[in-house]
């Protein structure tokens, strides 16, 4: 069955989560894999997004946050502040879905700068609304594509806090959720050490080789002890996710 790295991806990253999840939703990448769980496995999974739609219902992928068929097939739709006030920093949603444009192992998000700080290179968008969900929602699943651009040893900027530099940062700050526990991209699945905090390949997507997730991650890539091939999109999630562009 031919399927392209992107849709391998988004399959990947929408079997992580379940019926019951209710998901904080990214736009691009996140948002594809989560309604595509709602399309195939996941009917009831409840979708939020920054603009405050609850349980809202696309039938295409919204562009941004303020898409209008976001507000339209929502259940309902609150004020920001009721949205993290609320929903987010009131420990209601399961699952942040987030990407990222540099990511290191222990899952610390870049979205701010490329380079120096007060001299970028490129300036980037920003946090938005990340910087809290990856501190208040229970456990955060991040998906982008993999390379040695947006895989670093270390972030030029923390945006949004993973576990931090070391891997404690987290929990010596006092944060008690749970933080960044599984990374998909177009070449495997990553999951977070219950020790070091940094990640770890469980399972490789078909016909990509170890070689190649090494040339395209900036550190030394680690192995779990048993290491999975990662089931190729069937077709009942190809023509679900196809139906959503």
């Amino acid at each position: 069955m031919d399927y392209s790295t992107n849709e391998m991806m988004t399959v990947a990253a929408s079997r992580a989560v379940s019926n019951d999840d209710v998901c904080f939703v990214g736009i691009g990448m996140p948002s594809a894999a989560c309604n595509l769980a709602r399309l195939t496995h996941a009917p009831d999974i409840t979708l939020i997004y920054e603009s405050g739609t609850i349980g809202t219902k696309p039938a295409t992928l919204p562009l941004s946050i303020g898409d209008g068929e976001l507000c339209e097939t929502a259940v309902t739709t609150v004020s920001v502040p009721e949205m993290f006030r609320y929903w987010l920093q009131g420990g209601r949603i399961t699952i942040g879905f987030l990407g990222a444009a540099q990511l290191d192992r222990f899952g610390n998000i870049n979205t701010t700068v490329i380079g120096d700080y007060h001299n970028p290179k490129v300036r980037l968008p920003g946090g938005g609304g990340a910087p809290e969900i990856a501190t208040s929602c229970q456990e955060i699943f991040l998906v982008m594509k993999q390379s040695t651009r947006g895989f670093v040893k270390q972030v030029d900027f923390i945006t949004s806090l993973g576990h931090g530099p070391t891997g404690r940062e987290r929990r010596e700050l006092g944060v008690t959720t749970k933080g960044p526990s599984r990374l998909i991209t177009d070449l495997c699945i990553w999951q977070t050490d219950p020790e070091t905090r940094e990640f770890v390949v469980t399972s490789i997507h078909p016909g990509v080789t170890r070689e190649q997730i090494q040339d395209n991650t900036g550190w030394t890539v680690r192995y779990a002890d048993q290491v999975d091939e990662t089931p190729a999109p069937d077709a009942t999630e190809l023509d679900a996710l196809r139906s959503l562009n």
